[in-house]
């Protein structure tokens, strides 16, 4: 589910990105620039699925303490860009659409077609990067098989909604709400990816663990079992957390809940 989650809000902003660069060029008869952005666009494809690869190679090379060290620096880290990319977006999203629009225009007025390669290049590869560290740590958290199809299931939603959106096929859909209501979640799963991390560090011996268990819920809802493993894998679930799980958790939910507001705010 959280694959899912991931893919489908990464792929509909990367799909409304090449949208917004497409009608653009059609608006201001530019269309003979389209093999541009679809270059940039294979080529960002082509970097993140490489660079995916390569994580997974350099992953699988860590044993014992090393492994639960990067698995804890890179649960930490996706939870950063978790936060970076929600806040960036709530505040920005009224004026993402011009500030695309006008970066095209001067790449156009000056005859920068690199630069207009790079454009969407570098908007593709950052959505693509942002895409394969959550799925790393989304797998990490919630060691589900079904990662992979729950990511390949998102992909498929976005092309398809985005590609209905353009088409005026999707006019009852709020792209505003749909990123909020995604937002919300991926705090929850940055919370859980936060606490998770500080779990591994626990057992690395980086972190003290002060009080091991404070409580054990897993009688009730296994976090192995298929309503424990969800919970988990969305919203972070723990059935018998340390106190500085819980602690972390909490701080990290407060923090970026009262940043995300003013942001939004302003």
């Amino acid at each position: 589910m959280a694959a899912l989650l991931i893919t489908l809000r990464e792929t509909l902003e990367a799909s409304l990105i090449v949208g917004i660069m497409l009608a653009f060029l059609s608006r201001t008869q530019n269309r003979d620039r389209n093999p541009i952005i679809w270059a940039g666009v294979a080529a960002g494809v082509l970097t993140s699925v490489i660079t995916g690869f390569i994580l997974l190679q350099f992953t699988g090379g860590f044993e014992g303490h090393a492994e639960q060290i990067y698995e804890g620096v890179t649960m930490l880290v996706a939870a950063a860009l978790i936060t970076w990319m929600v806040v960036w977006l709530a505040s920005h999203s009224k004026y993402m659409k011009e500030g695309i629009e006008q970066k095209m225009q001067l790449h156009l007025e000056k005859g920068a077609l690199i630069s207009l390669f790079l454009l969407v290049y570098t908007s593709i590869l950052r959505e693509g990067i942002e895409t394969v560290i959550f799925l790393q740590a989304a797998f990490m958290q919630s060691q589900d098989t079904s990662t992979h199809l729950g990511a390949i299931a998102g992909m498929v939603l976005a092309v398809s909604a985005a590609w209905l959106l353009f088409r005026g096929m999707m006019t009852w859909f709020s792209l505003s709400r749909f990123f909020q209501c995604t937002g919300i979640l991926l705090m929850f799963f940055a919370a859980g990816l936060v606490a998770h991390g500080v779990h591994e560090l626990q057992e690395a011996g980086l972190v003290p663990i002060l009080v091991e268990h404070v409580w054990n819920t897993n009688h009730i809802i296994n976090e192995k079992g298929a309503i424990g493993g969800l919970l988990k894998g969305v919203f972070g679930y723990n059935g018998n957390p340390s106190l500085i799980e819980v602690f972390s958790y909490i701080v990290y939910l407060c923090g970026v809940g009262m940043l995300w507001r003013k942001m939004r705010i302003v």
